[in-house]
């Protein structure tokens, strides 16, 4: 680990404390009403498709490699620091205490999180702060599949648009450069040394940087993992980019999702690459703000546990 990056031991995150603050109960249940109708247009096409068994290569992975299951993706949760009147179902949740007629983010709880809470701030700040990297061209899916047998391709079904030969092909004539260790670890036994760097969890605050789509799409998971000291406004609005990565992720892929309605972004073609690499710019600008708000929920958390 590099002598800049910080760890999960550093303290030093100085900000203002948190300012309780209170909700009516007609507040927050209008507040939680309009989070269960916003998650409800995401999670009701996937659990009609799962009730018919239905595989869908692109949008299951939000719900299946990312933990949150859609019941605990649809519960409202207004942070730490916020009081609800009149809500003793949330003093019964786990993270919540009761304070006569309130109930709220416990300080207790986010105390045994402070290690995951100095962990992801220090990863959000080390990432925001390098200069983003825009030249991976999305090989990584390329780099799961080559050189394997055609039988183990990591989606069943869905054919590959240029054949196993010509995806192997592809992955010869570029250069791999992947920066985040959980699409790496992924590669295949012979495309994992074509990288240019052979990554570790270990290393993992020094390699993230804010270029890689899956730096953008983990917000998801690194706000989820912080419930209920993280917002549920914040936990959409990262789940919501998380698709739009997921989504330049699938079509940048050697995968022929056409069936699907998704038209393929050609990396393999000079003009392909400058597709993915503007949509990698929008995906860092939107992700930036979005990064920006959780590491503050994070700084606010532990300057009220200092």
């Amino acid at each position: 680990m590099s002598g800049t990056a910080r760890t999960a031991g550093d303290r030093d995150f100085g900000v203002r404390r948190a300012l309780p603050h209170v909700l009516s109960e007609s507040e927050w249940q209008a507040r939680a009403a309009a989070h269960h109708a916003r998650a409800d247009a995401h999670l009701s096409p996937h659990l009609r498709r799962q009730a018919r068994g239905e595989r869908h290569p692109v949008l299951d992975f939000l719900f299946t490699y990312y933990s949150l299951r859609p019941a605990q993706l649809r519960r409202w949760h207004p942070g730490y620091g916020v009081l609800l009147h009149n809500a003793p179902e949330y003093a019964r949740l786990r993270g919540y205490r009761a304070e006569g007629d309130l109930s709220t983010a416990s300080q207790s709880y986010a105390a045994r999180r402070a290690e995951s809470l100095t962990f992801v701030a220090s990863l959000l700040e080390n990432t925001e702060a390098k200069p983003p990297q825009l030249g991976c061209f999305g090989l990584h899916e390329w780099a799961m599949v080559y050189g394997s047998d055609p039988v183990d391709v990591r989606h069943a079904g869905v054919p590959l648009r240029l054949g196993h030969r010509g995806t192997d092909e592809v992955v010869e004539s570029l250069q791999l450069r992947c920066t985040h260790y959980d699409a790496f670890r992924f590669f295949t036994t012979p495309a994992a040394p074509r990288n240019t760097l052979q990554l570790t969890r270990a290393d993992q605050l020094d390699r993230e940087q804010p270029g890689c789509v899956h730096a953008s799409m983990d917000l998801y998971k690194w706000c989820y993992k912080l419930l209920p000291l993280t917002d549920s406004e914040l936990l959409l609005d990262c789940f919501e980019l998380a698709i739009r990565a997921r989504e330049l992720d699938m079509r940048a892929s050697p995968y022929d999702l056409s069936e699907f309605g998704y038209p393929p972004v050609r990396i393999e073609t000079p003009a392909g690459r400058a597709e993915y690499v503007r949509g990698q710019q929008e995906l860092r600008l939107a992700a930036g703000p979005l990064r920006a708000r959780l590491l503050q929920r994070c700084r606010e958390v532990l300057a009220d546990l200092a």
